[in-house]
């Protein structure tokens, strides 16, 4: 078994999930857009299974949440009050000769090596001069000054030009639980400490190549404000959240030398944080961030109180004292997410896997995702596309339908449709042969031991619910 170079690991997953249907480039018959991608049948499964996963663990798993599904488009004031409108920013520079644009910190880092954390739009400026770095682009050293762009995306609501007012669409799903803080308190009668979920979209005006689904111009981000008192130690309960980001991806079944952990500088840390640590991932173009854990303070519901006029203090039912609660907040992002997975069940076999029927002699791909996430959980193959065969088939991958993702496949010699079922990550793969016709038993493949097992039709139901836990 041998992994692919991680140079082309990369080129090879792209072409895959465009292959089998996971992760298309959007709107690509008119060339497509940068940095958008469109999730496939499988692809959306997949991220499907994946929140549903982390809502079972984080929202539904805990007597300590509540779920929460806030607007887009909020009040512009929201953003004003959130700090956004003023601090959320990148610097940008502009090749004079060929015109690309890139971040002024990716383009020093990746031409030095060295981290620029925290430098300012001038300091870029000067030490892209100093260094004589050149554009990937062209070669030439011809840049503008580095400036600051919002990477809030701005729209409008009105019909008439003269009544159309500015609205954002949201660089974070976080306001929408700060400024539901009462409502969702109130409504639910919640004690303190307690954390609002929430999984959603949120958008950014992103310039920098993406590395596939790394950096997008729109994403989801499963995340999590956690309401603690002032008096609270803050950083127990950091420590706390930080174990149990830790201990999904161990769930999930991520290798512990693909994880790291990097606590943000002093000058790096956004306008809002006071600590803030990365879940680093190592993606075949380098550790990037993957999630992320910061203490907030009171920062944001102290400036919605002050900006809105609301009184957002929490009032402790046994003291009756009132305060404006500090947060921790850890945050998930989902098509990162997703890359991991991807990256991290990719296998290429030299000379393939031996299947009941043939031999493979060429390079076979595998996924061996998770069982709880893999898209299709159960294929069904017949031997042969002939009747009565298929019919049996037919019926057996109907009667699974009602409890399991379940994929008919008939078409090609067995081992080609196996193949196709291993690089989709399907668990398993069940064969209904002629000996089906008189026992009523199918043959049960397991996609990573290739362990085959003749199980009867009628017992295929209960099979999997022992073998998935569940039904999904």
């Amino acid at each position: 078994m041998q992994m692919p170079h991680v140079q082309d690991r990369m080129q090879k997953l792209v072409s895959l999930a465009k292959r089998r249907g996971f992760i298309f480039p959007s709107s690509e018959i008119y060339g497509g857009i940068a940095n958008t991608w469109d999730y496939g049948p499988l692809g959306v499964a997949l991220k499907n299974n994946v929140k549903q996963l982390w809502w079972n663990r984080f929202v539904h798993g805990r007597n300590d949440m509540v779920g929460m599904d806030a607007a887009i488009f909020m009040n512009p004031r929201v953003w004003e009050a959130s700090g956004h409108v003023a601090n959320f920013a990148d610097a940008r520079v502009d090749c004079k000769k060929c015109k690309s644009r890139f971040r002024a910190d990716h383009l020093v880092e990746e031409a030095t090596g060295k981290s620029v954390e925290g430098k300012t739009a001038e300091d870029l400026t000067q030490i892209i001069g100093v260094e004589r770095i050149v554009c990937p682009s062209c070669g030439a050293h011809e840049f503008t000054e580095a400036r600051n762009f919002n990477l809030l995306f701005e729209t409008s609501i009105g019909k008439v030009e003269k009544d159309k007012s500015i609205v954002y669409l949201r660089g974070e799903t976080a306001q929408g639980m700060f400024v539901n803080f009462k409502n969702v308190q109130q409504a639910m009668r919640l004690r303190l400490p307690f954390g609002m979920g929430q999984i959603g979209k949120a958008f950014r005006n992103e310039i920098t190549p993406g590395n596939f689904t790394f950096r997008t111009l729109e994403f989801e981000q499963m995340e999590i404000e956690y309401f603690i008192s002032p008096r609270d130690d803050w950083g127990k309960i950091f420590a706390l959240w930080e174990k149990e980001m830790a201990a999904w991806l161990a769930d999930l079944g991520i290798s512990k030398k693909n994880i790291r952990v990097r606590e943000h500088a002093q000058e790096e840390l956004s306008h809002y944080s006071k600590k803030t640590i990365d879940f680093e991932y190592a993606f075949p173009f380098g550790w990037k961030e993957l999630y992320g854990l910061a203490y907030r303070t009171d920062f944001d519901l102290q400036n919605h109180m002050r900006e809105s006029g609301e009184d957002l203090r929490y009032t402790d039912p046994d003291t009756q004292e009132k305060y404006v609660p500090h947060v921790v907040e850890p945050t998930f992002g989902v098509d990162r997410t997703i890359l991991m997975l991807l990256l991290e069940a990719y296998v290429e076999i030299e000379g393939g896997r031996t299947t009941t029927t043939e031999s493979v002699k060429e390079e076979e791909v595998v996924l061996r995702l998770d069982k709880r996430v893999a898209p299709v959980k159960v294929a069904v193959l017949p031997l042969s596309k002939k009747e009565p065969l298929a019919q049996k088939a037919r019926e057996l991958a109907q009667m699974l339908r009602g409890y399991l993702a379940v994929q008919y496949d008939e078409t090609g010699s067995i081992g080609k449709r196996y193949r196709r079922q291993d690089e989709i990550g399907t668990p398993y793969c069940v064969t209904v042969d002629f000996d089906s016709l008189e026992d009523d038993k199918v043959t049960v493949r397991d996609r990573d031991t290739m362990a085959q097992e003749r199980v009867a039709i009628e017992d295929t139901k209960n099979y999997f619910k022992e073998n998935f836990g569940m039904f999904h």
